[in-house]
């Protein structure tokens, strides 16, 4: 071995910056407040982590497609889609990430009923401690978690659809499995419950939760229409 392999291997040892440092793990922090994302992320950045926000569950996703991170902090009440619609669609889509639910409007540690989590933070009634400490024990057993998410079936949370031609209130339902829609009529409001149905076109079971907060209409007709689809209305 020549004098300048033996200087070069000494370099490295001795701090040349050419050895890999710690794997840092990645949050991804979803929640509709500025303030709550920013503290958040102050917080776990001071612990190692790498930090990446979102304002709602729309832009999460996008942020999902360029990389998965180990563990997603997600507010559940927010605009454009709501943290129990993100969630789930992480459970089906990206079921090896772990998720803690954060909102403050519920009182106790366990996770709401109809909510995709693992764990459950209440935000102004719990000490940012105990955020920590669960980040921390999804990530040091987020290999068993992902196996017992992969074989779970997740449900699909749905908005009510309106009325049909006769005022019954009804929905409209993707199958999971061949991914053709179908109408189904809602009898009662039974809010964040997960209730099934089987397929019409190829008899899968579908769980799915309906949330009454949101609504999907057709858009209005006419002149007001066009206007809006041309982008010209304030």
């Amino acid at each position: 071995m020549g004098q300048s392999r033996i200087e070069t291997i000494q370099s490295n040892s001795a701090g040349g910056g050419t050895m890999p440092g710690p794997i840092k793990h990645r949050i991804l922090v979803v929640d509709d407040e500025e303030s709550i994302r920013l503290v958040f992320a102050q917080l776990l950045q001071r612990e190692g982590y790498e930090v990446a926000t979102a304002e709602n569950g729309f832009e999460a996703l996008l942020q999902l497609k360029q990389g998965l991170p180990d563990v997603i902090i997600s507010d559940l009440n927010m605009p454009k889609m709501s943290g129990f619609e993100f969630l789930s669609v992480v459970r089906r889509r990206f079921p090896k990430v772990s998720v803690i639910a954060s909102s403050g409007a519920y009182g106790s540690r366990v996770v709401p009923t109809g909510v995709l989590a693992d764990v459950f933070y209440a935000k102004g009634q719990e000490h940012l401690d105990t955020l920590l400490n669960s980040v921390a024990h999804l990530i040091r057993n987020s290999a068993a978690r992902a196996m017992a998410h992969e074989q779970e079936s997740a449900p699909v949370w749905i908005p009510r659809n309106g009325k049909d031609s006769n005022g019954i209130p009804y929905i409209v339902i993707t199958c999971t499995e061949c991914l053709r829609s179908f109408p189904l009529n809602v009898t009662t409001e039974e809010n964040q419950e997960v209730l099934e149905t089987h397929c019409l076109f190829c008899s899968n079971k579908v769980n799915y939760i309906i949330d009454f907060s949101l609504s999907v209409t057709s858009p209005p007709k006419g002149p007001s229409a066009s206007i809006g689809a041309t982008g010209t209305a304030a």
